[in-house]
């Protein structure tokens, strides 16, 4: 088993990309406040996830991958924050949800293999093992304060990422304390 301080950043985010595809499971068999709680946990995973790679990854595979992968992996994103956005909108139980929920699953799914093919394959053979461990500290520093929800007019670059990311991610997180203190009062 590894250890958080031994893995490197490509092990972490594939964990990750397991992880959501994971939960894009249990939200479509599950229904009524599970599927409520587990599409939350789906939305918090991936807001997250996208926003460290945006700040993180991305800039760095820019160098072993091209501009053109990440370029696409970007737009790929954007188009996914909106959906999921659309969706959290939605909430689980509106008509539509479940067909625009499947579209999402497909769509990041894609998107995760993309990445693992086009981006990390390439990071994993022109970066040196220490320098990927040293990017899974960043990368989890960068999710430690990232927004909890998506946020599509924030844009997808580390820059705006960095400026925006830390205010939305305070307002989300207060968010979610009042939204769990309300579901665990009902």
């Amino acid at each position: 088993m590894t250890t958080s301080q031994d893995q490197d950043v490509l092990d972490l985010l594939l964990d990750q990309h397991q992880q959501i595809k994971d939960l894009f499971g249990q939200v479509k068999s599950a229904a009524g406040t599970q599927k409520r709680d587990k599409f939350q946990e789906l939305v918090r995973l991936l807001a997250m996830h996208e926003t460290a790679e945006e700040e993180i990854v991305h800039p760095s595979a820019r160098a072993n991958a091209g501009d053109q992968v990440v370029d696409e992996r970007l737009h790929e994103e954007d188009e996914a924050k909106h959906v999921l956005a659309e969706l959290y909108d939605m909430g689980v139980d509106a008509p539509g949800f479940d067909d625009k929920f499947a579209k999402l699953a497909d769509a990041v799914v894609d998107h995760a293999t993309h990445e693992e093919q086009d981006e990390f394959a390439k990071m994993r053979d022109q970066r040196s093992a220490d320098e990927l461990r040293r990017m899974a500290g960043i990368v989890r520093a960068a999710e430690a304060v990232a927004p909890t929800r998506p946020h599509p007019q924030g844009g997808e670059s580390a820059t705006a990422n960095l400026l925006v990311g830390p205010p939305l991610a305070v307002f989300d997180r207060i968010k979610d304390a009042v939204r769990d203190m309300r579901q665990s009062d009902s």
